[in-house]
């Protein structure tokens, strides 16, 4: 089951701003979908269906791949 990180957008956003949606991203940099979805828990549950380990970030400004970054949200 690879990994798929649910990344907020937008990405590196300034404190305070709001969060436009989230993204489901592959190791590489790409979207595993074109969907920008409205909740991290729908991109969860989207990432799951598709047969990925979803990430969430655990800092505000992420590098994907850096595993002190993320964590599982299983």
């Amino acid at each position: 089951m690879p990994n798929v990180y649910v990344e907020q957008q937008p990405p590196g956003r300034p404190e305070g701003s709001p969060i436009t949606g989230y993204h489901l991203k592959l190791a590489g940099g790409t979207k595993a979908v074109d969907t920008t979805f409205t909740t991290q828990a729908e991109a969860i549950t989207k990432a799951k269906a598709l047969g990925h380990k979803p990430n969430v970030a655990r800092v505000r400004n992420t590098s994907i791949g850096n595993p002190d970054h993320w964590r599982s949200a299983d």
